[in-house]
């Protein structure tokens, strides 16, 4: 019998089935997944004729280039989909699945288009910059905003919400959101999570930009940052909840909660 394995994003709007086999894990490190995604994006393979939706009233598609197209959750942000032009397969966000996906992370991509924050794979480099500035954007533009820098220490979450929001598992920074200078917020878009936190994302392109507790605390997502983030990844949380198609080989302190 073959395995069907189920996903959506965190509001339920779009959820999806897939048959096995799926392709393993491949993680892209490029500019758009990380500015898309706010870390990197994690996916596997299925070709067309063994995909369904099940749910897409709430699918959004972005061009984000002449060779493939973006899908994402309109209504809670969450990143989903990747669609190579001309071929009769997709990408599926590892993080978007309800279970577990009994497969590996194969290999990482773009590798040279890393965040200065982390290493594709071993521990996370030492700041290398400070900048007094840290400019963030989504992908086509439609929101941006400035902040002082540097980053500082930047957590990585593993929690099922992150994941299924990211499409991998997210990794942001504490700031202050009285000294958020907005330059354009045109397509600005807010998801009020479970736990009545509020996500900010592009309602245009996806990108994953900004997290308010319901306490008030203000986070934003690494990957939004254009250029150095003058920060380090210090910690992951929630790992009791990661993924099974990856290790986390950093070294750094590892929470199963907060």
């Amino acid at each position: 019998m073959v395995a069907v394995h189920t996903g959506s994003c965190l509001c339920g709007g779009t959820a999806f089935e897939a048959a096995a086999p799926l392709r393993d894990v491949i993680a892209c490190h490029c500019t758009q997944c990380r500015r898309t995604s706010g870390h990197y994006w994690s996916a596997t393979s299925v070709q067309l004729d063994r995909f369904r939706l099940t749910r897409d009233e709430t699918l959004r598609w972005y061009r984000s280039s002449a060779e493939a197209a973006r899908g994402f959750c309109g209504t809670c942000g969450a990143s989903l989909f990747w669609k190579p032009e001309g071929e009769e397969r997709l990408a599926i966000a590892a993080g978007a699945f309800d279970g577990a996906t009994g497969l590996v992370t194969d290999s990482h991509i773009f590798t040279e288009s890393a965040g200065d924050y982390y290493r594709p794979e071993g521990p996370p480099p030492p700041p290398a910059a400070k900048p007094a500035r840290l400019s963030c954007s989504c992908l086509c533009g439609g929101a941006a905003f400035d902040l002082p820098g540097p980053a500082g220490e930047i957590t990585a979450c593993h929690c099922r919400q992150c994941r299924k929001l990211s499409g991998h598992y997210s990794a942001s920074f504490d700031a202050d959101e009285a000294h958020i200078d907005w330059r354009r917020r045109d397509t600005l878009g807010t998801y009020e999570t479970p736990g009545r936190g509020q996500r900010g994302f592009c309602t245009r392109c996806g990108s994953s930009l900004w997290f308010r507790s319901s306490a008030g605390e203000f986070s934003v997502e690494a990957g939004a940052v254009s250029g150095p983030t003058g920060g380090r990844l210090t910690s992951h949380i929630f790992v009791a909840s990661k993924g099974d198609y990856y290790g986390i080989d950093d070294g750094l302190p590892q929470s199963g909660g907060w």
